[in-house]
């Protein structure tokens, strides 16, 4: 069946002149006359059946449907040129890869570790958009994503196979200042101190302490932040004691921005995984990737 898809000549057309609002820009832009602009967009509104444009006593102006038909086409038009891009830069032998990522892991752990992967694979590019919950693959356009979950949550994401990558092992920091000129402070003198509240983690707190044996009644009060990176820097400020996975504020401890107040760790039931849609074509580039994070997991950046 032949898919009701205009032509690309048009389309290109049709986001030059929505982004300028005028033909003779899109013109110039696109190295063709203003009478070929005119035509393609003629021809792309007959095909849809919809004034993309209406006339205006300065020139032309987008009509509503045409406002939102541009802000869904250039998207388009800009992924396509970056694939087409990516295959001629590689001439074929390598690809990309559009990753999924829970922010502050990629910030702090993934993105540091890329120059080692560019240095063995410079045919692979790697594309990182953030996200925190599970997603239909089939909705996006995500290769494969890096969650950080429960073994429950990671089965329960239907249609998706994961491997387990590292574990979330959670230890409280603060400021130097905050520990004054204690090596380490007892669970019951943090219990008396301010704590840093993770939204995506809110019963942390109170799991360290029944953990340490410890009675806390505050124990989920104080500051809240969404990322693990706000609350790191929050404790780096002197604001409060925060519970976070060791191997994201390992930068702040290497330069002494935080210390760690207490050696008791809290064994999250949460781990980092590598998930990918169940599908049979198994992309060389992806499997490259993961076979070089699997040997990342243990390795410094």
């Amino acid at each position: 069946m032949r898919r009701k898809i205009p032509s690309l000549q048009a389309l290109a057309c049709f986001e030059a002149a929505a982004r300028h609002e005028s033909y003779t820009r899109a013109a110039q832009e696109l190295a063709l006359t203003q009478g070929a602009v005119s035509r393609q967009i003629t021809a792309l509104e007959e095909f849809l059946g919809v004034a993309l444009f209406r006339r205006t006593r300065h020139g032309m102006a987008l009509s509503e449907r045409g406002a939102d038909y541009a802000a869904q086409v250039a998207p388009h038009l800009q992924a396509l040129e970056q694939d087409t891009l990516e295959v001629m830069s590689t001439q074929g032998r390598g690809g990309s890869i559009r990753l999924a990522a829970v922010p502050t892991f990629a910030t702090r752990w993934l993105i540091p570790r890329l120059p080692a992967l560019k240095a063995l694979h410079p045919e692979i590019t790697v594309h990182i958009e953030t996200r925190t919950r599970a997603f239909m693959f089939a909705d996006t356009s995500f290769d494969a994503a890096l969650y950080a979950g429960t073994v429950e949550q990671v089965s329960n994401w239907a249609g998706t196979q994961s491997v387990r990558l590292l574990a979330e092992d959670m230890v409280p920091v603060c400021s130097p200042a905050l520990m004054g000129k204690k090596s380490a402070l007892t669970a019951q003198k943090i219990a008396q101190l301010p704590l840093l509240q993770q939204s995506t983690r809110p019963t942390a707190w109170r799991q360290w302490f029944d953990a340490a044996g410890v009675a806390a009644p505050l124990a989920m009060s104080g500051p809240c932040y969404e990322l693990f990176s706000m609350t790191a820097a929050a404790a780096a400020q002197g604001l409060g004691l925060a519970l976070v996975p060791r191997l994201l504020v390992e930068p702040e401890l290497l330069r002494g921005e935080l210390v760690v107040a207490c050696a008791l760790p809290l064994k999250s039931e949460r781990a980092y995984y590598l998930v990918t849609p169940e599908r049979a074509d198994e992309r060389p580039a992806l499997t490259t990737f993961l076979s070089w994070l699997l040997q990342s997991v243990n390795q410094p950046a």
